[in-house]
């Protein structure tokens, strides 16, 4: 009989973007090769930050969904339509709450061999842990952004006191795991210094055969509504406020001189509203908005761009992968990225030449970094990045290597 897994987590497919995506796709890879899988999760809300349709009319009851071997058991939330610090929290403890009562009903009916936990949320792991104690799971805590940390050193979340509670938490999860992962050198060498414990590589993959460079780039430009010698800089995904993408405006001010340079920004999320008026009171022209691009015409969509941003604040490209970047390298696309000396983020890119690397925070340089990116021969550069995805990145090798390890093993 097939080995039976459990994952909680708080997003799932078919949210676009972010950790909802990678779930989304590990759990229909798990089932795909025979598992018995099954997901408590809530409603995809990200990164519009709201309930998408048709999940809108039934997102505050349970409801389950059943494809093939893959069983998922959606759970009511709390989604706050403009995300803070506390709404945030607010948002995880009632996903957590919702989870558990799941969870409970779960626990008499099939006995899982490994539940899987992604954070964020952290406290999730702790819903693991119960099933462990009382049904005798391996756990799998897998750790795809640094929560606690972000939340501090972004003053998310303020209280010493509140701060050394949640570490606590996270200590006696780490205690209980069976196994730990992540998706970075640099996240986990600081998390093998908290956990006392090895750490499992698990990086974020991506589908390099629906992701791949076109060569007719200068015609898909003209899809578009550009002109084929226009220079395009995209920055898609989630647009938040703590992402310091007015960067990308003030670049835009600064280059509005050469007509062929336009600044493409693509995607949802609750900042959006605010850089478009920014945009307006600036005038510039040269920045041109767009909505999330469906999944089948994403390929020719970022194909289209000749510049990828990926912005990132000096205090996290150290603790995130950008997910973002996976898709960019697939497509051999030029990442100008953000990130300053030492974070495993810029070692990673220096190691394998597959971008442009800037100092994160400074405006002159991210400035400069465009111009090199649009002026310069980067074929080099951008072959590196598809050469890697290729090498490290394909989903099939991830997932391969993650059945022998966690599952199997």
């Amino acid at each position: 009989m097939s080995k039976r897994i459990l994952l909680i987590g708080g997003n799932f497919s078919p949210e676009p973007t972010g950790i909802g995506k990678y779930n989304g796709e590990m759990m229909k890879w798990l089932a795909d090769n025979g598992y018995d899988c099954t997901v408590i999760t809530s409603y995809p809300y990200y990164p519009e930050w709201k309930v998408q349709p048709p999940y809108d009319r039934k997102k505050n009851w349970y409801t389950k969904e059943k494809q093939g071997n893959l069983t998922v058991y959606r759970c009511p939330q709390y989604v706050p339509a403009k995300p803070t610090g506390k709404t945030r929290i607010m948002l995880d403890f009632s996903f957590a709450v919702s989870a558990f009562f799941k969870l409970l009903t779960l626990l008499p009916r099939k006995k899982y061999d490994v539940v899987i936990t992604v954070v964020p949320p952290f406290h999730l792991g702790l819903l693991a842990v119960i099933y462990k104690k009382l049904r005798g799971a391996k756990v799998f805590y897998h750790i795809q952004d640094m929560q606690i940390e972000a939340a501090r050193d972004l003053k998310l979340i303020t209280s010493p006191k509140l701060i050394n509670i949640l570490f606590k938490m996270e200590r006696y999860i780490f205690r209980q795991a069976d196994m730990v992962g992540s998706i970075s050198d640099g996240m986990m060498k600081k998390i093998q210094e908290k956990a006392k414990k090895d750490i499992f590589f698990f990086p974020n993959w991506v589908d390099v055969n629906k992701f791949h460079p076109i060569e007719e780039r200068l015609l898909l430009k003209t899809e578009y509504g550009f002109a084929a010698t226009d220079k395009i800089v995209l920055y898609s995904g989630a647009i938040g406020e703590k992402q310091g993408l007015e960067s990308i405006l003030l670049a835009a001010q600064a280059l509005r001189g050469d007509r062929h340079l336009k600044f493409l920004i693509c995607g949802s999320g609750p900042y959006k509203e605010r850089l478009v008026a920014q945009a307006q009171e600036m005038g510039l022209e040269n920045v041109i908005f767009f909505p999330l691009q469906p999944f089948e015409r994403f390929n020719h969509f970022l194909n289209m761009a000749d510049v990828h941003l990926v912005i990132q604040k000096a205090n996290a490209s150290d603790l995130v992968m950008p997910s973002k970047l996976t898709t960019i390298l697939a497509v051999g696309g030029l990442a100008l990225i953000t990130a300053n000396s030492g974070t495993s983020l810029h070692d990673l890119v220096s190691a394998h030449n597959m971008g442009i690397l800037v100092d994160a925070e400074d405006q002159q340089a991210l400035n400069e970094g465009i111009l090199r990116s649009v002026s310069e021969d980067v074929s080099v550069i951008a072959g590196n990045g598809r050469a890697y995805a290729e090498n490290y990145l394909a989903v099939g090798r991830i997932m391969g290597r993650f059945e022998e390890h966690v599952v199997v093993g």
